[in-house]
């Protein structure tokens, strides 16, 4: 199968264009330099938004397209986080009509619910979108996700899958939640022990794989643990969790943020605050490939060790 691969230059891009390129010919777009790729895989240093991007839908002629090209940087401005996020996935979307792509996937998150201690105990697929009520830096990210969704409903030709994994882990990703556990000393928020989900970026990988060769399309939320209270997976990783108050908490991390000593922002308090438990339900029924690194696994990489 042709695969077109955007955001390849990323730690988890390559790592999916390594998994796929196993199988398939992979063509990656990114405007940022893509190193140590997988011989074979052709890297086009390019803007998705602009011409020169169709021109490689028009020679490639991809059977299928893996979207994974979404700025997470919550530091950028608002409308160039608007322009590469939502304008680069319209345009994107574009080319994948015209050019008759047979199967689309989108990588979102289960961040796109929003942490909320209105939560219910499991979010299913058809939940609303509520991230950028509490967290206005993601509405991106949101938006992102609402546009394929009207793209799989416009055009019923073309597979169109949406991932919306759990916090994504593991020894490559320098992610929030990865970030956040790898401190040697984890503070948590006072009163305050959510239930989390993680899943292994060796996971996600196995599923936008399998996903590309099973005749399925629609919403799937995926997880690679069992919902566990926060203090658990801190002590299973052999290091202090250091309670602070919520107010002091976020001030501090304010001042932090304000001054770039910390890349967690703010916002982010609130995933170590309210549960955000995702229904996986319909993932186990019809996906052909479950989570092979469970929570044990999941936290190797972040084990104490001296």
């Amino acid at each position: 199968m042709r695969i077109l691969l955007t955001g390849i230059a990323g730690r988890l891009g390559r790592l999916v264009a390594a998994t796929l390129s196993a199988h398939h010919t992979v063509v990656g777009i990114d405007r940022r330099p893509a190193l140590g790729l997988p011989q074979g895989v052709v890297h086009h240093r390019i803007d998705l938004r602009r011409r020169s991007a169709e021109h490689i839908f028009a020679e490639f002629r991809p059977e299928a397209v893996v979207h994974l090209g979404l700025v997470h940087n919550v530091r950028i401005a608002a409308e160039q986080l608007y322009a590469r996020n939502v304008v680069g996935t319209e345009t994107l979307l574009r080319w994948v009509q015209k050019y008759q792509v047979e199967r689309l996937v989108l990588l979102s998150s289960g961040d796109v619910y929003g942490p909320s201690p209105a939560n219910s105990h499991f979010i299913g697929e058809d939940a609303p979108l509520l991230a950028s009520q509490r967290f206005p830096e993601v509405r991106t990210l949101v938006a992102v996700d609402r546009a394929v969704q009207a793209f799989f409903w416009r055009h019923p030709e073309v597979q169109t899958i949406i991932l919306r994994p759990a916090h994504i882990v593991g020894p490559n990703v320098r992610n929030a939640p990865s970030n956040y556990l790898r401190l040697r000393v984890v503070p948590t928020q006072m009163g305050f022990d959510p239930m989390l989900q993680l899943i292994h970026e060796s996971d996600v990988c196995a599923y936008i794989a399998a996903v590309l060769q099973k005749n399925c399309r629609g919403v799937y939320n995926l997880a690679g643990s069992a919902p566990v209270p926060l203090s658990r997976i801190i002590a299973a990783m052999g290091k202090q969790a250091l309670p602070i108050p919520h107010l002091l908490f976020r001030a501090g991390l304010k001042q932090l943020w304000r001054w770039h000593l910390t890349n967690f922002p703010p916002p982010e308090l609130d995933h170590i605050r309210f549960s955000t438990v995702l229904d996986t339900e319909r993932a186990a029924l019809e996906l052909p490939v479950q989570p092979v690194r469970l929570l044990p696994d999941i936290l190797q990489d972040f084990i104490l060790r001296d």
